[in-house]
């Protein structure tokens, strides 16, 4: 490889590292969020890169919103879950369009009884068409300590990362018709609510509110984005699908083999729900996008 080539690669590298790191400089949630639901079960501190998201019954909890609306890059955020009885309480970092036929692109995780693990659920919207659930059980406390949690985007795939580990990829097979978003801006959202009805053990167990408020602890925002409101209305989905953008790089269509042999681990050992696995739930068979490469 020629030393141009190699620096050209050296700099995607690095490239790619800062998209999935967060503390993103002038990023946090204070100045980059509203809170829209419930804000008076939010706090904030050390500049607005500190929050907390509670919930106090089973009719309140909190969300938080971007400003930003987007189409395409990267978002992350440190998140340290709920300790304790954690059952029925689900904590959420997702992406979403508002309106009919949404795109959604989700991290929910969702709580447990004191000494049992979290599970955490991963799902995707394109066009309202949802019902495509991965689960995992993590390999880690998500309650003892912060973890890195990204959501990478763009018009090739959706990655789910957990501390830079890919554990799960969705490809865009829209031309063979399997919805995929590509023409929706999303905001990032951020809550914690009650759902003690299917949460936990499939709503076997309940929420003891005697242990409310739970809470969720969010540290760090990054939005390395394709900001709609900079781009023009008019300019977005259009130039954000420009191969001039950073997270168009045709490399970043695909896994690197590293990050490959790291998402098979994960999904060996930790994978508890798989939809395209759900031979029973689509009567024999599963989606058409199951039998197609997602790596």
């Amino acid at each position: 490889m020629g030393s141009p080539a190699k620096a050209a690669l050296v700099a995607a590298v690095a490239l790619v590292a800062v998209a999935l790191q967060v503390g993103l400089v002038g990023a946090n949630f204070r100045d980059d969020c509203d809170i829209t639901w419930e804000p008076q079960n939010a706090k904030m501190d050390e500049g607005g890169n500190h929050l907390t998201l509670s919930l106090v019954s089973n009719s309140s909890g909190c969300m938080l919103r971007t400003k930003k609306q987007f189409i395409f890059g990267s978002v992350s955020t440190r998140i340290k879950l709920v300790k304790g009885n954690s059952a029925g309480t689900v904590t959420t970092y997702y992406t979403s369009s508002i309106g009919d036929n949404h795109d959604e692109i989700d991290f929910e995780f969702l709580g447990n009884e004191t000494g049992q693990p979290y599970t955490v659920h991963t799902n995707v919207f394109a066009d309202g068409v949802g019902q495509k659930e991965m689960q995992f059980r993590p390999w880690f406390d998500p309650t003892a300590d912060y973890h890195n949690y990204t959501i990478f985007w763009n018009e090739c795939m959706i990655a789910w990362f957990i501390d830079s580990i890919p554990i799960r990829v969705f490809r865009n097979y829209s031309a063979q018709g399997v919805p995929f978003p590509t023409r929706r801006q999303m905001y990032a959202f951020s809550s914690i609510w009650a759902a003690e009805d299917w949460a936990t053990q499939g709503g076997r167990v309940k929420t003891d509110w005697t242990k409310a408020p739970f809470v969720a602890e969010y540290r760090d925002i990054s939005l390395q984005v394709c900001d709609c409101a900079a781009t023009g209305a008019a300019g977005c989905p259009e130039s954000c699908a420009s191969p001039a953008n950073w997270y168009a790089a045709p490399y970043l269509c695909q896994l690197s083999k590293a990050q490959l042999r790291q998402m098979r681990a994960v999904q060996l050992g930790y994978t508890i729900y798989d939809y395209c696995a759900d031979g029973k739930r689509y009567n024999g068979t599963v989606p058409p996008e199951c039998s197609m490469q997602q790596y």
